[in-house]
């Protein structure tokens, strides 16, 4: 079944630009609110949102077998509780959907009082699509790692002794991951100048953008029951961009071997929609060269990276937006199988929602580069953007946009934007 829904020669009913990140093949889940409707859950199609909840009081998923839950599981401000109905249910629902979107299935598009299921994305507010209870942030870009390994630790030997073995990772602060377009405090926190003989307390004066993409889990598991590595991406229920805010002058100062604390909690921004791994089988692709060779718990066979297009754009107050950054999810040395395979390792359970985060995504190339600590040499370097001004980290009024897409055969499967706003500070 999956298979079949990506097929490029489907097309739908509805009207979708060539460049849209949302055809028929995607069909990614959110969750919306209007005044008139409240929170529902949604399926982007094109410039539109499916309201699935319409549906389902229309009779359109009563032969699908989702539960007593049904329809009230599609009235809710998150994601979780249809995550929860399983891989069955997300499956059966995503095909129902693109059925009903195909161009010559009329039960939508010839009937008005159906057609009702449809909103415009413009007239809506994109939620959280996830309420999750847990957030590990990964360290898996081989590049990142070692430019900031350069910077910080030691040129010749950048990377962690550990690095090569293990995905590592830290534990983040769920409460804080907001939903794009959500503006962006400059965060208060000590930092220490290095020619100072003492710190400070106030507002970051080095505050960065992370481009990263996270995974979201879809179903609970047991303590004590790893999740072998053949089976790690069963439990995933899709993907979102993720812009992992970062005060480096807070971490810098902060640091650890626990790992990240203030410098990383005040925010960090997810897309609203979330795009399924069965969205994305089209573009697997095969991981580098892993030396020396992951022990036996951590070997993939298969192919478990995706070719996905990364873009960041800065716009700052008296100029207009400007990429100054590309990179590419296929960078990543350590794959998201690996990733919850390794979690869980310890007897870790999962819960629905749960997010993980790549960590930053830098390729090899200088316009490869996830951050502004890489992309300016940690700020000794500034940006030199067309307007002719230098910029180094972020200053309040600046915007980052990141979008993300892959794109074969045609077809163009996107997540949208994930955006926010520096404001000045708390």
């Amino acid at each position: 079944m999956p298979a079949a829904l990506n097929n490029p020669d489907l097309h739908s009913w509805i009207d979708i630009p060539a460049s849209s990140h949302f055809p028929i093949q995607n069909l990614p889940f959110g969750v919306f609110e209007t005044p008139e409707r409240g929170s529902r859950l949604g399926i982007a199609i094109g410039d539109y949102v499916l309201d699935l909840y319409a549906l389902s009081q229309r009779g359109f998923f009563d032969d699908l077998d989702l539960g007593p839950r049904e329809p009230k599981v599609f009235r809710r401000r998150s994601l979780n509780g249809f995550i929860a109905l399983g891989r069955t249910a997300w499956r059966a629902v995503r095909q129902r959907a693109s059925e009903l979107l195909r161009h010559d299935n009329p039960a939508l598009r010839d009937d008005e009082t159906m057609r009702a299921c449809l909103v415009r994305q413009r007239d809506v507010q994109m939620l959280r699509p996830v309420k999750p209870a847990n957030y590990t942030d990964f360290y898996s870009s081989l590049e990142h790692a070692a430019n900031v390994g350069r910077l910080f630790r030691d040129p010749a030997n950048p990377l962690p002794p550990n690095w090569r073995h293990m995905p590592i990772g830290y534990h983040g602060r769920a409460s804080s991951i907001v939903v794009s377009g959500t503006d962006i405090r400059r965060p208060n926190g000590q930092r220490k100048a290095p020619d100072a003989a003492a710190p400070s307390f106030g507002p970051s004066q080095q505050l960065d953008f992370e481009l990263e993409m996270a995974f979201i889990t879809g179903r609970n598991t047991e303590l004590d029951h790893p999740i072998p590595i053949q089976h790690a991406e069963e439990a995933i229920f899709g993907l979102v961009l993720f812009n992992d805010w970062s005060a480096r002058d807070l971490q810098n100062w902060e640091y650890t071997p626990l790992g990240p604390f203030l410098g990383k909690s005040f925010a960090s921004s997810i897309s609203p929609w979330v795009v399924t791994l069965d969205a994305l089988e089209p573009f697997r692709v095969a991981g580098p060269v892993q030396e020396p060779e992951p022990l036996l718990y951590l070997r993939t066979v298969d192919q478990h990276h995706f070719d996905i297009n990364l873009e960041v754009a800065l716009q700052t107050v008296d100029g207009a937006a400007t990429t100054i950054a590309r990179s590419n999810f296929r960078h990543l040395y350590w794959s998201m199988a690996q990733q919850l395979a390794h979690q869980t390792s310890n007897g870790c359970n999962l819960q629905v929602g749960d997010l993980y985060a790549s960590g930053t995504i830098s390729g090899p190339t200088p316009e490869s580069l996830g951050s502004l600590l890489e992309l300016t040499l940690g700020g000794t370097y500034p940006l030199l953007l067309p307007n002719g001004t230098e910029h180094g980290f972020l200053r309040d009024g600046d915007t980052v946009t990141m979008c993300a897409y892959a794109e074969k055969n045609g077809v163009r499967i996107g997540f949208g934007e994930v955006t926010g706003t520096v404001l000045g500070s708390l």
